[in-house]
C-alpha cells in the first residue's frame, strides 16, 4: 500500500496582521518562500514538484489568479509544476496536507508540496473582501447562526458550557507562558526560515507611511511579559453599543492573534523517500472531518476527533502530542477536556493565543511542529485539529518517524 510522508517543512515567522512584518508584502513572495525553502531542506529538483496544493482561508483576491500556482512559480518551480488552492477556512492547511497525501496514496503522485498562506493584512483587511458580509437571503433567515462572528460563538461556547472567564485567562497565560519558553529554547528555530521583508510604518503624529527594511526571523505576536493581572485587566470585546456587553468574557488576551505568515511541506511517496535515500520526518495517516452546530463551530474537534482515531483504532490515550488551534480559549478548554486530553501532551509549546492564527496557514503550521516536536520528544502519534468557521471540526493524524 502507498503511503505518503513528510520529508521536510518550511515556515515564515508569524507577523502581526496590519502592525507587523507582512503587512506591505504580498502573500505570493512569503508562500513562494516557504515553498522554496521546504524543496531545498528535502534536495528535491524544483521540476520534480507535480502539485503545490496550498491552503487559505481568505484566497488572494488582489490578482485573480490561484495563489498556489503562482507561489510555486516564485519558488522556483517551471511552469509544469501545476498548484491548486483550497478553503475550509481555519482548517485550509490541514485539508491541503489531507489532499496532498491522498494526490500520493490514491493518484501516483510522485512529490507533491503541501501547506498554507494568510494575508489578513493585505486581503481580508485590505478592501478586497467587499461582498465578505453579503448574506444569502433564505437561508440567513433559516440558519444566521451561520453568519455569527467567530467571538460570538466562542461567547455562546463560553455561555453554554460554563467556561468562566478566570479559566479562560488562566488558559491564556499558559499558551503565552509555554510559546516564550519554547521561543526562548530555540524550538522554533528548525521551522522558521529568514524572510527579508520591508514593513509599512506610519507615523502616529502625522499619518505618514514609511518603508522599513527589516528581516522576519521569529514569531513576533507573543508577549512574554503576560501577566495574569494584564489578562484579567482586559475588557471584553463585544459591545452593546458604545458599552461592554455585561457577562461577555472574550477579551483580545484570551482569544487567537490575527497574523499573516506561510508554511510548506515537502511529500512524496514513502518508498520514492527510501529510494531517494531521505529520511522522513513522519507519515499522514488519516483525516477526519465532522459538522457541528454553527453557533457553538469551535467545538468541532469533540466531533471529528473521534471519528478520526476510530478509523485507525486508537484512542485518545494512544496519541502522544495534541496540537488542538486556539481560536478561544473556551472552545479549547471545553474541546480538551470533552475529549480527555492530557495538558501535558496538548499544546506543549503553547498555540495561536499566543502565537497568532494565520487561518490557512495555521493547520500546516501544526503538522510540521508536531512532527519537530515529535522527534524531540521521541513520540509515535500526534494529532492536529481545528474548529472551522460555519460549525466544523477537521482532525489530521501523523505517525512520527526517528
Amino acid at each position: 500500500m502507498r503511503e505518503a510522508v513528510i520529508v521536510s517543512v518550511a515556515r515564515t515567522g508569524l507577523a502581526k496582521s496590519l502592525r507587523g512584518s507582512l503587512n506591505a508584502t504580498h502573500p505570493i513572495t512569503y508562500a513562494g518562500h516557504a515553498i522554496s525553502h521546504a524543496i531545498a531542506r528535502a534536495g528535491v529538483d524544483p521540476a520534480e514538484i507535480e502539485d503545490v496544493v496550498l491552503g487559505s482561508g481568505h484566497p488572494e483576491g488582489a490578482t485573480g489568479y490561484d495563489i498556489a500556482r503562482t507561489a510555486a512559480l516564485k519558488a522556483g518551480c517551471p511552469v509544469t509544476t501545476s498548484g491548486v488552492t483550497l478553503n475550509r477556512f481555519c482548517s485550509s492547511g490541514l485539508q491541503a496536507v489531507a489532499a496532498a497525501a491522498g494526490r500520493i496514496r490514491v493518484e501516483d503522485a510522485p512529490v507533491v508540496v503541501a501547506g498554507g498562506v494568510e494575508s489578513i493584512s493585505l486581503v481580508q483587511l485590505g478592501g478586497h473582501m467587499n461582498t465578505f458580509h453579503l448574506q444569502e437571503p433564505e437561508l440567513a433567515k433559516a440558519k444566521p447562526e451561520l453568519w455569527m462572528s467567530m467571538i460570538e460563538t466562542a461567547e455562546v461556547v463560553a455561555d453554554r458550557y460554563g467556561v468562566t472567564r478566570e479559566a479562560q485567562d488562566a488558559y491564556a497565560f499558559e499558551s503565552q507562558r509555554r510559546t516564550a519558553a519554547a521561543q526562548a529554547a530555540g524550538l522554533f528555530a528548525d521551522e522558521i526560515v529568514p524572510l527579508p521583508v520591508r514593513r509599512a510604518v506610519v507615523d502616529k503624529a502625522t499619518g505618514a507611511v514609511s518603508l522599513v527594511d527589516g528581516v522576519l526571523d521569529t514569531d513576533e505576536c507573543n508577549r512574554p511579559g503576560t501577566t495574569a493581572e494584564g489578562l484579567a485587566s482586559l475588557k471584553p470585546v463585544l459591545r452593546n453599543g458604545q458599552r461592554f456587553a455585561e457577562g461577555k468574557t472574550v477579551t483580545a488576551g484570551n482569544a487567537s492573534q490575527q497574523a499573516d505568515g506561510a508554511a510548506a511541506l515537502l511529500m512524496m511517496e514513502a518508498q520514492e523517500a527510501a529510494r531517494r535515500g531521505l529520511s522522513p520526518l513522519g507519515a499522514f495517516r488519516g483525516f477526519a472531518v465532522a459538522g457541528c452546530e454553527p453557533d457553538e463551530m469551535g467545538i468541532g474537534p469533540v466531533f471529528a476527533v473521534p471519528r478520526l482515531l476510530e478509523r485507525h483504532g486508537l484512542t485518545v490515550d494512544d496519541i502522544d502530542l495534541w496540537e488542538l488551534n486556539e481560536a478561544f480559549a473556551s472552545q479549547c478548554l471545553y474541546s480538551r477536556d470533552k475529549l480527555g486530553i492530557d495538558p501535558a501532551r496538548y499544546n506543549v509549546n503553547g498555540g495561536a493565543i499566543a502565537v497568532g492564527h494565520p487561518y490557512g496557514m495555521t493547520g500546516a503550521r501544526c503538522v510540521g511542529h508536531v512532527l519537530l516536536e515529535g522527534r524531540r520528544r521521541k513520540a509515535r502519534y500526534g494529532v492536529v485539529t481545528m474548529c472551522v468557521g460555519s460549525g466544523m471540526g477537521a482532525a489530521g493524524l501523523v505517525e512520527i518517524f526517528h
